[in-house]
């Protein structure tokens, strides 16, 4: 039932001030592709949750940096080099109104 414990960390209160959802669709939906893509989430600290998805798209990933600078950065070295991708979608969080909300039993 309980996964683990951890403290929750407050973005903001360590220079992590921007906050964006990416919609990734791949080329592909194969069990190869999807492995691939996955996997090399794992490499990039910036998304701090990555959901898979029924239909399109087929990814949404969330995402903190420390300012839209940042996040361009990121999106042009490293979420545009994600293997399989057709395309990206994002949008920009205006404020979080709740996060790590408790499991409702």
């Amino acid at each position: 039932m309980i996964d683990g414990y951890r403290a929750h960390i407050n973005p903001a209160k360590v220079g992590l001030n921007f906050s964006a959802i990416v919609f990734a669709t791949l080329r592909e939906s194969t069990s190869k592709s999807v492995r691939s893509f996955e996997s090399a989430l794992i490499d990039i600290p910036e998304i701090i949750r990555a959901e898979r998805l029924f239909g399109d798209p087929d990814f949404m990933l969330h995402i903190v940096t420390r300012d839209l600078a940042a996040f361009q950065k990121l999106y042009d070295k490293h979420l545009s080099a994600l293997p399989f991708v057709l395309r990206l979608r994002s949008t920009l969080v205006m404020k979080s109104i709740f996060d790590n909300r408790p499991v409702p039993l």
